[in-house]
């Protein structure tokens, strides 16, 4: 907090004072320079340095305390909340739910919306226009960390229910009961910033970094059986990637290329939020 310029909450820029000084914070959370764990700092200091009220000061840590960054208690002050990752290896066919470590306690999943909603690339892909959409939100230890919006054939999933699908897995509902299994498939990963539909079904701020996973999934005989994106948030969920012997990144163009373009995309994002923001914690 030292680095950045008392006048950075300003009372001419039109934003509520105290959403300037939740956005400093926020910013100095996510680029690891108030990393968890870490004290902020007291009431009385923010308001000496920024010339604010208590009550401003109080505003932007109730709306940290309320997205779950900080953590408050009488008597020791607020400091950033543990950071949670999740891993998902996405060269595997299971799904984040299967592959969340049980000791990140039990996932759940609500369905969002379940409908004849059509799609111009989901009837591509899928090779028909008689889809059902899913949107799906899911959850690990009590916190949204992803959306999915699914795309199914009708002639496949018209029989599924919300209450089917509500904590539990597509694929292994699929498999087990309609004998479907969901064997391979073709995924890509992009960074992308949160819509406001996002943003809200997320808990997030619109613009927000999320890691987008979508693609074709088919079953053990090369039907199309699902079109999908996935967003993830980007300060919960890590991507994984095994190599192997002679299977390297280096060695592997296409994969190096990918990841350099995904690379590319998380900083070119996180410029342009920190441009959006026009002021950030270093």
């Amino acid at each position: 907090m030292d680095e950045v310029a008392d006048g950075a909450v300003d009372p001419s820029s039109g934003s509520p004072l105290h959403a300037q000084l939740s956005e400093l914070l926020r910013s100095g959370i996510a680029n690891g320079s108030l990393p968890p764990g870490s004290q902020l700092p007291t009431e009385a200091t923010l308001q000496e340095k920024f010339g604010i009220s208590r009550s401003v000061v109080r505003q932007a840590m109730a709306a940290l305390a309320a997205d779950g960054l900080v953590l408050r208690g009488r008597g020791r002050g607020s400091v950033v909340a543990p950071h949670h990752e999740h891993h998902r290896q996405v060269q595997r066919m299971t799904g984040l739910s299967a592959q969340l470590s049980p000791v990140a306690g039990p996932v759940a999943t609500e369905v969002l919306s379940l409908s004849d909603v059509g799609d111009a690339r989901a009837e591509q892909a899928l090779g028909t226009s008689e889809l059902v959409s899913l949107r799906r939100r899911r959850f690990a230890e009590g916190e949204a960390i992803a959306i999915i919006q699914t795309w199914l054939p009708r002639a496949l999933a018209a029989a599924l229910t919300a209450d089917d699908l509500t904590d539990a897995s597509l694929h292994r509902l699929l498999a087990d009961r309609f004998g479907v299994p969901v064997t391979a498939g073709h995924r890509q990963i992009r960074a992308v910033p949160a819509s406001e539909q996002l943003a809200d079904e997320l808990a997030l701020s619109p613009g927000a970094p999320l890691l987008l996973l979508e693609g074709t999934s088919v079953d053990d005989q090369g039907n199309p059986v699902e079109y999908f994106s996935t967003w993830h948030r980007a300060d919960r969920v890590v991507f994984d990637i095994d190599a192997r012997a002679g299977e390297t990144v280096a060695s592997n163009p296409a994969l190096a290329n990918r990841v350099e373009a995904l690379a590319q995309e998380l900083q070119a994002l996180s410029s342009q939020l920190a441009v959006g923001r026009g002021t950030t914690l270093s």
